[in-house]
This record gives structure tokens, C-alpha cells and sequence, in this order.
């Protein structure tokens, strides 16, 4: 029996996008693949609402894989950067800029599931920063943050704003021209709902600029030949064609289909009937700032993973555990990719079903 999906990615994807997963490989030097790259640069421009002058990178690696090229391609250590760490994710670019690229930066530490407020940043202001850095959608506990917020905050300390919308990107509002954010990062494997294997970096005009100046230690990392290569509508290294390819028809659908703000409405309206359809079984909701992706969910009675157990073991259904401090505490259900509203109401009784059982 088929798995019913409700985690965060990677998650279930439609029958086109299968199909295409099921084909031979082709050969990627050619008019064709350059055409439909293109094409995937165009429409992944046009859905994060970027600007004129804006590019976009298609990295063959997960999200941290364009979460790492981004912070090496925009910042030194020279800089003094601001980070958002209110989970898992945050503590990723924590990771990236301490332990790793040895950036100077600062550490906006939230507990799990607390939202960003203007009191967060005001001690910030005019402190010398650089740069800014955040999960616009903390998965490991859902909280979406406000970006115009930060927008203006980075707009008036002129601050580089690197936004990971990984799991955000076509589920949440964002308008990267508005927000003023210089590169957005998200993957292929969320609500793109495609297989993982690429990750996209949408940069800004300035953020090309920038990218453009930079000297980088890593041959595959260097943006510059990137998109160098992407002039043409190619990568320098092999990429994962495939998924390339199904990233395209995913494209080609959102846009027949009304374009991201009809696609964010879709799974806004799934993560609505899930949620009202939660209340009546034994979970407190997590995040103080809910994204439209993701619901986190605090069991009163057992432990989170147990119920992720029991429910991948006996009902053919995943849902997204936690790790770490939040492993029996708080578990997830995404609401991304080919979903409908009865796949939640499935969930809804497997839970009832448990709680009969005496297991929720």
C-alpha cells in the first residue's frame, strides 16, 4: 500500500512529475536543456517576485547546500552578520557562519516557537551589521516570520539580507522586490514537490554584484560560474537533470494554473481544514506565528515520536518527527505538495482511531 505523505519534504508529488522521473536521462549540452532552463530561471524569478535585474543558481544539493554557497559568496570576515535561530534551521546558518566560514555574527536566540518581534531587533539598530540571515519559515517548529519587518529593519541599517525560504517558497506570501531581500533560497523537494536533489538561490541585482566581486576558496560553491553558465541555460558541473526537468513542469503548472499567489492560497486553505479539524483531539498548537507549510503539534498525552511510529508502522501514513530536544515533544504535519482536504480528514481518523486504542 502507497505511503499517504505529510512531511515537510521530501513529499508527494503528481503523476507528471513522476512519470518524468521514470524516463531516460538525457544528454544536457544542448539547445533544448538550455531552453528549458531558461524557462525554469524565468518562472522561478517571476513566482519569488524578484527583480529586474535578478538571477537565479541551481544548485545540484540539498537546501544547506545553497544555505552554505550563499553565506560564502555574500559575506567575509569582514562582515558582522545577524542571525535568526529560533530552531533547528537557525542553528544551521548559527553553524555555518561560527563553526565554519568564521563570519562574525550576532545570535537572535528565540525559543521554539516564539515569533520574531520588533523588540528583538531594536538593540540592533545601528550597530555596525552587514548582513541578516533567516529561516522565513522556522520548520522544525513552523513559525513564519514577518519579513517586511525585517525588511525595513535591513532596509534602514542597509543590512544583506539572505532569506532561506526553503519550505516557505510558493507556501507562504513573499515578495522578494518588496521585502528588499538580496537572495532567496528554497528547494526542490518542498512545495516545488519534486524529488530532492536541487536547490535554488534567487539573487537580486545588487546580490549579483556582490556575488561578482567576491573571491571564493571552493570550486564548486563559486557563484560566479554559476551564473556565468546559466547566460546560456547551463550549469558548470553535471547537474541532476531529472529533477531539473520536473522542476519545469512543476513550473509550467503553477503558472497554468493562476501562479503563486492561487498556489499559496491552495495550500494556505489545506493547513485551514487541517488545523480546524485537529482541534477536537488531545494537541496544542506550537508556533506563535503559523506558516501555511507546516503544523507543529505538541501531544498532551504521549510522546511525539511514538506517534509518528505508530502511525507510519500501522497506518501506511508519515507525518514529520522532530529531533533532538523536540523528539517526544513536538511533532509536524506539512501541507505541501498532492495533497487534498480528504488526505486530512485520513490523518483525522487514523488519530481518532489511536485515541480509541488508548494510544494519543
Amino acid at each position: 500500500m502507497e505511503m499517504l505523505n505529510f512531511t515537510v519534504g521530501p513529499v508527494m508529488s503528481n503523476e507528471e512529475v513522476r512519470a518524468i522521473g521514470g524516463e531516460q536521462v538525457p544528454y544536457f549540452r544542448t539547445a533544448e536543456f538550455s531552453e528549458l532552463m531558461l524557462e525554469n530561471e524565468r518562472l522561478m524569478k517571476k513566482f519569488a517576485k524578484a527583480d529586474e535585474g535578478a538571477r537565479v543558481v541551481f544548485i545540484t544539493g540539498s537546501g544547506s547546500a545553497s544555505m552554505e554557497a550563499s553565506v560564502m559568496n555574500s559575506f567575509t570576515q569582514q562582515d558582522k552578520v545577524l542571525v535568526v535561530n529560533g530552531g533547528s534551521f537557525g542553528a544551521r546558518f548559527v553553524k555555518l557562519c561560527c563553526d565554519v566560514h568564521e563570519i562574525p555574527f550576532s545570535e537572535i536566540k528565540l525559543r521554539p516557537g516564539q515569533k520574531l518581534t520588533e523588540d528583538h531587533l531594536k538593540p540592533y539598530d545601528g550597530q555596525g551589521y552587514t548582513g541578516f540571515l533567516v529561516n522565513v519559515d522556522e520548520t522544525s517548529t513552523g513559525v513564519l516570520y514577518d519579513m517586511e519587518m525585517i525588511g525595513r529593519f535591513c532596509r534602514r541599517n542597509n543590512l544583506f539580507l539572505v532569506a532561506d525560504c526553503v519550505s516557505a517558497f510558493l507556501a507562504d506570501p513573499f515578495n522578494m522586490a518588496e521585502i528588499g531581500a538580496d537572495i532567496m533560497i528554497t528547494g526542490s523537494q518542498k512545495a516545488l514537490a519534486c524529488p530532492p536533489g536541487i536547490s535554488v538561490i534567487v539573487l537580486s541585482k545588487r546580490a549579483v554584484e556582490r556575488v561578482n566581486q567576491m573571491h571564493v576558496r571552493s570550486l564548486y560553491f563559486d557563484l560566479k560560474d554559476s551564473l556565468k553558465n546559466g547566460e546560456r541555460g547551463q550549469t558548470p558541473f553535471t547537474p541532476a537533470v531529472s529533477v531539473l526537468r520536473q522542476i519545469n513542469a512543476r513550473l509550467r503548472e503553477i503558472e497554468r494554473n493562476g501562479g503563486v499567489d492561487t498556489e499559496t492560497a491552495k495550500i494556505a486553505a489545506l493547513a485551514a481544514d487541517f488545523r480546524e479539524k485537529i482541534k477536537e483531539l488531545p494537541f496544542e498548537f506550537v508556533s506563535e506565528s503559523p506558516a501555511n507549510g507546516v503544523t507543529p503539534l505538541h501531544p498532551l498525552n504521549v510522546s511525539a515520536y511514538d506517534i509518528f511510529l505508530e502511525l507510519k508502522d500501522n497506518y501506511n501514513i508519515w507525518i514529520c518527527p522532530n529531533g533532538g530536544e523536540l523528539k517526544d515533544t513536538v511533532l509536524r504535519v506539512g501541507h505541501l505538495g498532492d495533497l487534498a482536504p480528504e488526505d486530512n480528514t485520513t490523518l483525522i481518523n487514523a488519530l481518532k482511531d489511536m485515541q480509541s486504542r488508548g494510544l494519543l
